[in-house]
């Protein structure tokens, strides 16, 4: 049966936040491109690159175990492979989660993925070879990053069940502007992206407690896979990821981005950063950006 008081409500607030939400032309002609000069977005498009940038002025980036960026060079894929028991695949210029393989144990011979699937090492190898070839990179050559997979803090051990959670932060020539939660599930398969079936938790930039939550534009208020609560949580060293992510969006060649960040065990560290970060932030926080993004120029 039809809610209606529920349709209409939504309805209502989709009308009122229709001139204040930014669309992906508003978010490219009207921010991304005045803001940041095209030859400085492989710095964050390129994984491998935000990490060249950010290790040296002392900021914590995920460790990379190994690189593949020619066919030949997977002669030694088994050899590596021999030295870890969980570790993170994913492609250097991927973006929506699509090419990330998250290992979390090995039993015999088998890698267990985050889903609990077993993994061969053909599978890897396979795998690899995609993002080499460039199934994820629009049929650009790239390259395969093997690095390690963090655990997250133990604060937020209900959140990782599924896999690493992240957060999210929107900064705008300096100044953030929103922040989201995003939590894997079942259905991510260990990834928290929200085109792969995460779920997006809205977070107050002041208090760092979330507020609202969305999984496929749906509002929720329990996890899908584990009923936990998802509203109403605090984030952990909240002060420490904001002043993470300010820092680093002022060291970037960028003045429109998206900051990722991961609370590890000992701290946030930095995942990656998008020059062109998606707009569904806005429906997980509801509320529009555009006011402001405008009120910060």
């Amino acid at each position: 049966m039809f809610d209606f008081h529920l349709i209409r409500s939504k309805l209502k607030l989709w009308i009122s936040n229709s001139e204040t939400v930014v669309s992906m032309n508003n978010r490219n002609l009207g921010f991304v491109y005045p803001s940041n000069h095209r030859k400085d977005y492989q710095v964050a498009d390129n994984k491998l690159l935000t990490k060249e940038l950010l290790a040296p002025l002392g900021f914590g980036v995920v460790k990379t175990y190994a690189t593949f960026e020619y066919f030949f060079e997977l002669s030694s894929l088994d050899e590596e492979l021999l030295k870890h028991t969980s570790f993170v695949i994913k492609p250097a210029q991927g973006s929506g989660g699509h090419g990330i393989m998250v290992i979390v144990d090995k039993n015999g011979e088998h890698f267990i993925s985050a889903s609990g699937k077993k993994i061969t090492n053909e599978q890897i190898r396979q795998h690899i070879g995609n993002i080499i070839f460039g199934v994820y990179a629009n049929g650009l050559n790239d390259i395969a990053i093997i690095e390690e997979r963090l655990i997250g803090h133990e604060d937020l051990a209900d959140f990782n069940e599924q896999g690493l959670c992240d957060i999210r932060i929107i900064c705008y020539y300096g100044r953030p502007i929103q922040a989201m939660m995003r939590v894997a599930t079942k259905a991510s398969d260990g990834k928290a992206n929200l085109h792969q079936g995460g779920v997006g938790i809205a977070v107050d930039l002041e208090s760092g407690k979330t507020s609202f939550a969305q999984i496929k534009r749906e509002d929720i208020v329990e996890h899908p896979d584990s009923g936990v609560i998802l509203l109403g949580r605090q984030i952990p060293h909240w002060e420490k990821v904001m002043d993470l992510c300010l820092e680093v969006a002022k060291h970037m060649p960028l003045n429109y981005l998206g900051v990722d960040v991961a609370i590890s065990q000992t701290g946030p560290m930095v995942l990656e950063v998008n020059a062109r970060p998606g707009i569904e932030i806005q429906n997980v926080n509801h509320q529009g950006m555009k006011p402001i993004l405008e009120a910060k120029l």
